[in-house]
Protein backbone atom coordinates (compact mmCIF):
# COMPACT_ATOMS: atom_id res chain seq x y z
CA UNK A 1 0.00 0.00 0.00
CA UNK A 2 1.48 3.29 -1.11
CA UNK A 3 -0.61 6.40 -0.59
CA UNK A 4 -0.23 9.80 -2.28
CA UNK A 5 1.88 12.29 -0.35
CA UNK A 6 -1.14 14.56 0.03
CA UNK A 7 -2.93 11.87 2.06
CA UNK A 8 0.18 10.82 3.99
CA UNK A 9 0.73 14.46 4.92
CA UNK A 10 -2.61 14.46 6.72
CA UNK A 11 -0.98 12.34 9.42
CA UNK A 12 2.03 14.56 10.03
CA UNK A 13 1.16 18.25 10.50
CA UNK A 14 4.31 18.62 12.64
CA UNK A 15 6.52 16.72 10.20
CA UNK A 16 6.63 13.63 12.42
CA UNK A 17 4.05 10.97 13.20
CA UNK A 18 2.88 11.45 16.80
CA UNK A 19 1.55 8.12 18.11
CA UNK A 20 -0.50 8.08 21.33
CA UNK A 21 0.49 5.02 23.37
CA UNK A 22 -1.55 3.69 26.29
CA UNK A 23 0.60 1.84 28.83
CA UNK A 24 -2.52 1.05 30.86
CA UNK A 25 -3.24 -2.02 28.72
CA UNK A 26 -0.36 -4.55 28.75
CA UNK A 27 -1.76 -6.28 25.68
CA UNK A 28 -0.93 -3.15 23.67
CA UNK A 29 2.23 -1.73 25.23
CA UNK A 30 4.50 -1.95 28.25
CA UNK A 31 7.73 -0.37 29.41
CA UNK A 32 10.76 -2.34 28.31
CA UNK A 33 12.40 -3.43 31.61
CA UNK A 34 15.90 -2.69 30.32
CA UNK A 35 15.55 0.48 28.25
CA UNK A 36 12.42 1.95 29.84
CA UNK A 37 11.08 2.69 26.36
CA UNK A 38 7.56 1.65 25.37
CA UNK A 39 7.38 -1.71 23.60
CA UNK A 40 4.57 -3.88 22.31
CA UNK A 41 2.16 -4.55 19.48
CA UNK A 42 0.99 -0.94 19.20
CA UNK A 43 4.61 0.28 19.12
CA UNK A 44 5.40 -2.11 16.28
CA UNK A 45 2.34 -1.01 14.29
CA UNK A 46 3.12 2.68 14.83
CA UNK A 47 6.78 2.38 13.86
CA UNK A 48 5.93 0.42 10.73
CA UNK A 49 3.27 2.96 9.75
CA UNK A 50 5.78 5.80 10.14
CA UNK A 51 8.13 3.91 7.81
CA UNK A 52 5.28 3.54 5.35
CA UNK A 53 4.78 7.29 5.42
CA UNK A 54 8.52 7.94 5.22
CA UNK A 55 8.60 10.07 8.37
CA UNK A 56 10.06 9.96 11.86
CA UNK A 57 7.97 8.95 14.84
CA UNK A 58 7.29 10.47 18.26
CA UNK A 59 5.58 8.47 21.00
CA UNK A 60 3.16 10.36 23.23
CA UNK A 61 2.82 8.04 26.21
CA UNK A 62 -0.10 7.88 28.66
CA UNK A 63 -1.05 5.71 31.62
CA UNK A 64 -4.72 5.34 30.65
CA UNK A 65 -6.89 4.88 27.59
CA UNK A 66 -8.95 7.96 28.41
CA UNK A 67 -5.92 10.26 28.23
CA UNK A 68 -4.81 8.69 24.96
CA UNK A 69 -8.27 9.21 23.47
CA UNK A 70 -8.28 12.87 24.50
CA UNK A 71 -4.88 13.47 22.93
CA UNK A 72 -5.97 12.17 19.54
CA UNK A 73 -9.39 13.82 19.64
CA UNK A 74 -7.68 17.15 20.38
CA UNK A 75 -5.14 16.51 17.59
CA UNK A 76 -2.28 16.50 20.08
CA UNK A 77 -1.39 13.12 18.55
CA UNK A 78 -1.91 11.86 15.01
CA UNK A 79 -2.81 8.21 15.57
CA UNK A 80 -3.69 6.03 18.52
CA UNK A 81 -4.72 2.52 19.54
CA UNK A 82 -8.15 2.22 21.12
CA UNK A 83 -11.08 0.00 21.87
CA UNK A 84 -13.90 0.96 19.52
CA UNK A 85 -16.70 2.80 21.32
CA UNK A 86 -19.45 5.14 20.05
CA UNK A 87 -18.60 7.87 22.57
CA UNK A 88 -14.97 7.88 21.51
CA UNK A 89 -16.14 7.87 17.90
CA UNK A 90 -17.40 11.43 18.28
CA UNK A 91 -13.87 12.75 17.82
CA UNK A 92 -11.94 9.78 16.43
CA UNK A 93 -12.25 7.88 13.15
CA UNK A 94 -11.61 4.18 13.83
CA UNK A 95 -10.30 1.50 11.54
CA UNK A 96 -11.79 -1.96 11.70
CA UNK A 97 -10.27 -3.86 14.66
CA UNK A 98 -6.93 -5.59 14.49
CA UNK A 99 -7.23 -7.41 17.86
CA UNK A 100 -10.04 -8.93 19.90
CA UNK A 101 -9.52 -8.80 23.67
CA UNK A 102 -11.67 -10.27 26.44
CA UNK A 103 -13.14 -8.15 29.21
CA UNK A 104 -13.59 -10.17 32.43
CA UNK A 105 -14.60 -9.89 36.07
CA UNK A 106 -12.46 -10.63 39.15
CA UNK A 107 -13.82 -11.45 42.62
CA UNK A 108 -12.59 -12.96 45.89
CA UNK A 109 -12.56 -16.72 46.30
CA UNK A 110 -15.23 -16.56 49.03
CA UNK A 111 -17.50 -14.23 47.04
CA UNK A 112 -21.07 -15.40 46.45
CA UNK A 113 -20.77 -14.03 42.92
CA UNK A 114 -20.24 -17.13 40.78
CA UNK A 115 -21.06 -15.97 37.25
CA UNK A 116 -21.15 -12.84 35.09
CA UNK A 117 -24.91 -12.76 35.44
CA UNK A 118 -24.56 -12.38 39.23
CA UNK A 119 -22.63 -9.11 38.97
CA UNK A 120 -25.43 -6.69 38.12
CA UNK A 121 -27.20 -6.80 41.46
CA UNK A 122 -28.15 -3.98 43.77
CA UNK A 123 -25.44 -3.33 46.36
CA UNK A 124 -22.57 -4.66 44.27
CA UNK A 125 -19.71 -2.22 43.62
CA UNK A 126 -17.79 -2.79 40.40
CA UNK A 127 -14.34 -1.20 40.02
CA UNK A 128 -13.25 -0.09 36.54
CA UNK A 129 -10.43 2.02 35.14
CA UNK A 130 -11.74 5.51 34.51
CA UNK A 131 -12.41 6.18 30.83
CA UNK A 132 -11.54 2.63 29.78
CA UNK A 133 -13.51 0.72 27.16
CA UNK A 134 -15.15 -1.42 29.81
CA UNK A 135 -16.00 1.67 31.88
CA UNK A 136 -17.89 3.06 28.88
CA UNK A 137 -19.52 -0.31 28.14
CA UNK A 138 -20.55 -1.13 31.71
CA UNK A 139 -21.85 2.40 32.29
CA UNK A 140 -24.36 1.65 29.54
CA UNK A 141 -25.04 -1.99 30.46
CA UNK A 142 -25.20 -2.27 34.25
CA UNK A 143 -28.62 -1.41 35.63
CA UNK A 144 -28.31 -2.21 39.35
CA UNK A 145 -24.65 -2.51 40.40
CA UNK A 146 -22.72 0.68 41.16
CA UNK A 147 -19.59 1.55 39.18
CA UNK A 148 -16.59 2.86 41.12
CA UNK A 149 -13.71 4.26 39.09
CA UNK A 150 -10.02 3.77 39.79
CA UNK A 151 -7.70 6.38 38.29
CA UNK A 152 -6.24 3.98 35.70
CA UNK A 153 -6.73 0.39 34.55
CA UNK A 154 -3.47 -0.85 36.17
CA UNK A 155 -4.76 0.49 39.51
CA UNK A 156 -8.03 -1.49 39.39
CA UNK A 157 -6.96 -4.61 41.30
CA UNK A 158 -5.12 -2.66 44.00
CA UNK A 159 -8.15 -0.40 44.44
CA UNK A 160 -10.49 -3.41 44.49
CA UNK A 161 -8.53 -5.00 47.33
CA UNK A 162 -7.74 -1.87 49.35
CA UNK A 163 -11.30 -0.51 49.24
CA UNK A 164 -12.93 -3.91 49.74
CA UNK A 165 -15.01 -3.70 46.56
CA UNK A 166 -17.18 -6.56 45.27
CA UNK A 167 -16.00 -6.92 41.65
CA UNK A 168 -13.06 -5.74 39.54
CA UNK A 169 -13.62 -5.41 35.79
CA UNK A 170 -11.04 -5.13 33.06
CA UNK A 171 -8.90 -6.72 30.39
CA UNK A 172 -8.32 -10.35 31.32
CA UNK A 173 -4.51 -10.12 31.19
CA UNK A 174 -4.52 -6.98 33.35
CA UNK A 175 -6.64 -8.64 36.03
CA UNK A 176 -4.52 -11.79 35.99
CA UNK A 177 -1.34 -9.76 36.42
CA UNK A 178 -2.81 -7.73 39.27
CA UNK A 179 -4.16 -10.82 41.00
CA UNK A 180 -0.66 -12.29 41.24
CA UNK A 181 0.05 -9.77 44.00
CA UNK A 182 -2.88 -10.86 46.16
CA UNK A 183 -3.93 -14.34 47.35
CA UNK A 184 -7.53 -15.44 47.28
CA UNK A 185 -8.80 -13.91 44.05
CA UNK A 186 -10.45 -15.61 41.07
CA UNK A 187 -11.70 -14.69 37.62
CA UNK A 188 -15.32 -15.39 36.84
CA UNK A 189 -15.70 -17.86 33.97
CA UNK A 190 -16.26 -16.46 30.51
CA UNK A 191 -16.25 -12.80 29.51
CA UNK A 192 -18.66 -9.90 29.75
CA UNK A 193 -17.51 -8.25 26.52
CA UNK A 194 -15.18 -8.59 23.56
CA UNK A 195 -13.07 -5.47 23.17
CA UNK A 196 -12.46 -4.56 19.53
CA UNK A 197 -9.03 -2.95 19.46
CA UNK A 198 -8.49 -0.61 16.50
CA UNK A 199 -6.27 2.18 15.28
CA UNK A 200 -7.71 5.67 15.02
CA UNK A 201 -6.99 9.22 13.96
CA UNK A 202 -8.64 12.61 14.53
CA UNK A 203 -11.86 12.86 12.53
CA UNK A 204 -10.78 16.22 11.17
CA UNK A 205 -8.01 14.59 9.12
CA UNK A 206 -10.56 13.56 6.51
CA UNK A 207 -12.04 10.46 4.88
CA UNK A 208 -8.99 9.87 2.67
CA UNK A 209 -6.64 9.62 5.63
CA UNK A 210 -9.08 7.37 7.49
CA UNK A 211 -9.30 5.05 4.49
CA UNK A 212 -5.51 5.01 4.16
CA UNK A 213 -5.12 3.95 7.81
CA UNK A 214 -7.87 1.36 7.44
CA UNK A 215 -6.11 -0.20 4.46
CA UNK A 216 -2.89 -0.33 6.45
CA UNK A 217 -4.56 -2.23 9.30
CA UNK A 218 -6.11 -4.75 6.92
CA UNK A 219 -2.73 -5.34 5.28
CA UNK A 220 -1.05 -5.85 8.66
CA UNK A 221 -3.65 -8.46 9.63
CA UNK A 222 -3.67 -10.29 6.32
CA UNK A 223 0.12 -10.38 5.98
CA UNK A 224 0.68 -11.79 9.48
CA UNK A 225 2.35 -8.68 10.93
CA UNK A 226 -0.08 -8.48 13.87
CA UNK A 227 0.17 -12.20 14.62
CA UNK A 228 3.97 -12.05 14.58
CA UNK A 229 3.95 -9.03 16.90
CA UNK A 230 1.75 -10.90 19.39
CA UNK A 231 4.17 -13.84 19.31
CA UNK A 232 7.26 -11.62 19.59
CA UNK A 233 5.90 -9.85 22.68
CA UNK A 234 4.51 -13.09 24.16
CA UNK A 235 0.94 -11.84 24.33
CA UNK A 236 -1.54 -14.65 24.96
CA UNK A 237 -5.30 -14.85 25.29
CA UNK A 238 -6.09 -12.44 22.45
CA UNK A 239 -6.80 -13.06 18.78
CA UNK A 240 -6.20 -11.25 15.53
CA UNK A 241 -9.48 -9.76 14.34
CA UNK A 242 -10.95 -11.14 11.11
CA UNK A 243 -10.65 -9.24 7.85
CA UNK A 244 -13.08 -6.38 7.37
CA UNK A 245 -16.18 -7.29 5.40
Amino acid sequence: MKGPSSVAGRFTPTGRLRAAINLGNPVLAQRDPESGSPAGVSIDLAENFAKRLGVGIEFVVFDSAGKSVEAVAREEADIGFFAVDPIRGQGIAFTDPYLLIEGCYLVRHDSKIRSNEDVDRRGHRVVVGQGSAYDLFLTRELQHARIVRATTSPAVVDFFVEQDMDVAAGVKQQLEAGAENFPGLRLLPGRFMVIQQAMGLPKGRGAGAAAFLGEYVEEMKAGGFVARALSRHRIQGVSVAPAAE
